[in-house]
């Protein structure tokens, strides 16, 4: 291949290395290195100005036709709930706003990205689904709720790939990739870290509710995948005021557990160790472990959880997206609003290295995987990813990496 004189084209190119076919992603240089020229070279946009972005709602049957894709333009579809209600709908404009920045940091003209709006509900999902069928999309992005996800993929699923962002597990399936952050990743690579640090037995101190379901589950795997032992599992009600009970179920095993195991967040984490330490539990003498959700300043502030490990992604590529994206847009991005960026920019990447065309499962389960802002993902044959998540120690100061992201699927 010759050289490019296109430095967003050299972003690119290099990184061939980790894939054979696909690459290790057009994303590869987010901090500040893959666009080729700095943030102060995008003033913010006048509205529709981004170029290849169509951004309509869905018309009524029978409505009109859709913005046609210029020759040589490949159609990529975005779903999301822009007119839902709350924080949904503010997280949709920051996610669709991350779309666009990517496709102009990309620079590439080959893709139109169209953007559908579903309201949030899986009627509107499954019409935005069928709808860019009929206009020709080779790829679907999105939805981003675990109802519309299923609803979509009823539509989609064996006519074209999509790369949704819900946290659902249960939604992925061959055809079906899940490009967001899903806590079972969390719970695997802080247990693996844990036991590599010598723990090999492991309590935990759960909420009563889906997100806890789903951590236990991949906690007792993850445990027994490392060859140790589960001492004891109590949960709680979120929000109830009595947790002395199952508090005093965890410090009776407490001296008998080299770790213990919290997946809350917010104000709900303090109070349960709060309880934990009313019932007796020492957490200085316990190692205490957790997931992505303690990325947060409350838990920071709280003296009782310091010296807590977590995983979670790198925040070095976020930091640098949020100042781009503050630049283009004078607001800061939601959290999930990489996930938006890299999947248009994985698309975009892809069709660049193939010169158009279509968009393979193959493709996307390429095992090397890709690079992206949050750091080294791949899809497995099911639907669901595997990231490369660095493992942070809880400082005042924030949450200190203790143990880097792997940059590579060895």
């Amino acid at each position: 291949m010759a050289a490019s004189k296109n430095p967003t084209r050299r972003g690119v190119v290099r990184g061939l290395g980790l894939g054979t076919t696909v690459l290790m992603a057009g994303c590869a240089g987010i901090d500040l290195g893959g666009s080729g020229r700095g943030p102060g070279d995008m003033p913010p946009p006048a509205p529709g100005e981004t170029p290849g972005v169509s951004a309509e709602p869905l018309p009524p049957p029978g409505g009109g036709p859709a913005t046609p894709a210029a020759p040589g333009q490949t159609r990529v579809t975005l779903i999301l709930p822009l007119s839902a209600g709350g924080n949904a709908g503010a997280a949709a404009q920051s996610m669709k706003n991350a779309a666009e920045l990517a496709l102009a940091e990309f620079n590439n003209p080959d893709v139109m990205l169209d953007v559908k709006d579903d309201a949030g509900t899986a009627q509107g999902a499954q019409a935005a689904a069928r709808q860019a069928l009929e206009e020709g999309a080779a790829v679907i992005l999105g939805p981003l709720f675990a109802h519309a996800v299923g609803a979509a993929a009823q539509v989609a699923r064996g006519r074209v790939p999509m790369i949704a962002f819900s946290t659902d597990s249960n939604v992925a399936s061959r055809g079906v990739y899940l490009l967001s952050f899903l806590p079972e990743s969390d719970v695997d690579r802080i247990v693996e870290y844990a036991a590599q640090q010598g723990k090999r037995s492991f309590a935990a101190f759960l909420p009563d509710n889906p997100y806890g379901s789903v951590v236990e589950a991949a906690f007792k795997q993850a445990v027994s995948r490392r060859g140790g032992r589960v001492t004891a599992i109590e949960r709680y009600k979120p929000g109830d005021a009595s947790l002395q009970a199952p508090a005093r179920q965890v410090a009776d095993v407490a001296s008998r557990s080299d770790a213990l195991f919290l997946a809350d967040s917010g104000d709900a984490l303090p109070r349960g160790v709060q309880a934990l330490q009313g019932a007796g539990v020492d957490p200085k003498r316990l190692q205490l472990i957790g997931t992505g959700l303690w990325d947060d300043q409350r838990v920071f502030s709280d003296p009782a959880m310091d010296g807590g490990w977590f995983a979670a992604p790198d925040s070095a590529g976020f930091r640098g997206f949020a100042g781009r994206y503050r630049i283009r847009y004078g607001q800061d991005p939601v959290r999930t609003a990489t996930l938006a960026y890299d999947a248009v920019a994985l698309v975009a990447a892809l069709l660049k290295a193939q010169g158009g065309g279509r968009i393979t499962d193959e493709m996307l389960t390429n095992p090397s995987g890709f690079a992206g802002i949050d750091g080294v993902f791949r899809f497995r044959q099911d639907g669901t990813n595997q990231r490369g998540l660095a493992v942070l120690k809880v400082t005042t100061a924030g949450g200190e990496v203790i143990s880097a992201a792997p940059r590579t699927f060895s």
